[in-house]
């Protein structure tokens, strides 16, 4: 999800994406870049989504009529919300009206748009006037904000009396390589994640501390493993999506030969780029954390 509107969602406080779910500032292209490294994920990712939400549902009340998703990006987590919970009213709010036009779009495509609402507003700067809200989805954009401890206290004003709130993060960058490519020096993997973990790439706490002394209830924690193997139709295109995203970042930090591997996995006309590999993974765990006012 794009973030609920710091500057960026899936930001660029960091080189990589928040996860299905979310964020962005920067210019045209970089929002358009991240628009489709979202939307794969969202493809990519539709099974975890579905069991993702199915568990949110066992938690959250039987007749929940009102959901926001903070930080919704291009929609995915409005949409299989939508979808989980078939009498409910989405609220998707984000920053950018480019986001928000693709939700909106996304929604009319799938007869979904009496029922997800798209709203712009940066929730950095004041919360928009919405319903008492049964449910709060915050997928990879609690830690986005600026203050999250301000945030946490305005979800928990707004959500009606045994509201749930329901926090997602990616609890480390995705794997999509094998350790020996064939081409360059074994590892590269490994040595991107090295250097953009040194930069405290997409941190957050466990929030079930933050939430509590938010005056938050923890109801539920869980770890979701998103892993496919073999890895799904679509998984070269999303790991170019997501290694050129970060590439201009890595530019700096990596030495020559991994650059130029790394610019052989992203040449589509390359035999042994991304898009033309059989022996690609597709790894990675989220954890979700469920909390009701205190």
């Amino acid at each position: 999800m794009t973030q609920h509107g710091t500057g960026h969602h899936d930001h660029d406080h960091h080189p990589g994406h928040g996860g299905h779910e979310h964020g962005h500032h920067g210019g045209h292209d970089q929002g358009e870049d991240l628009a489709g490294l979202l939307e794969l994920d969202g493809a990519i990712l539709k099974d975890y989504l579905v069991t993702l939400t199915g568990w949110v549902a066992d938690h959250a009340p039987e007749d929940t009529r009102t959901i926001i998703d903070v930080g919704a990006g291009t929609g995915t987590g409005s949409l299989a919300l939508a979808r989980c919970f078939p009498t409910a009213t989405v609220h998707a709010v984000d920053q950018s009206p480019a986001m928000l036009e693709r939700v909106d779009a996304k929604a009319r495509a799938h007869g979904l748009d009496a029922r997800i609402r798209p709203v712009h507003a940066n929730l950095d700067e004041a919360w928009p006037e919405l319903p008492a809200a049964d449910l709060v989805w915050a997928a990879s954009s609690l830690h986005e904000f600026a203050d999250p401890k301000r945030a946490l206290r305005e979800i928990r004003d707004a959500l009606a009396p045994q509201g749930l709130l329901a926090v997602v993060e990616m609890d480390a960058l995705p794997r999509y390589l094998p350790q020996d490519l064939g081409i360059g020096r074994p590892g590269l993997e490994d040595r991107c994640h090295e250097v953009i973990a040194a930069r405290g790439w997409n941190h957050h706490p466990d929030w079930a501390g933050p939430l509590r002394s938010a005056g938050y209830d923890v109801v539920a924690q869980r770890q979701f493993d998103t892993a496919q193997d073999p890895a799904p139709e679509g998984t070269g295109d999303y790991a170019a999506a997501y290694l050129s995203r970060i590439r201009t970042f890595l530019a700096d930090h990596l030495d020559a030969d991994d650059l130029a591997t790394l610019d052989r996995l992203l040449d589509p006309q390359d035999e042994a780029g991304l898009r033309h590999r059989t022996d690609l993974k597709l790894s990675g765990t989220r954890t979700a954390w469920l909390a009701r006012r205190a």
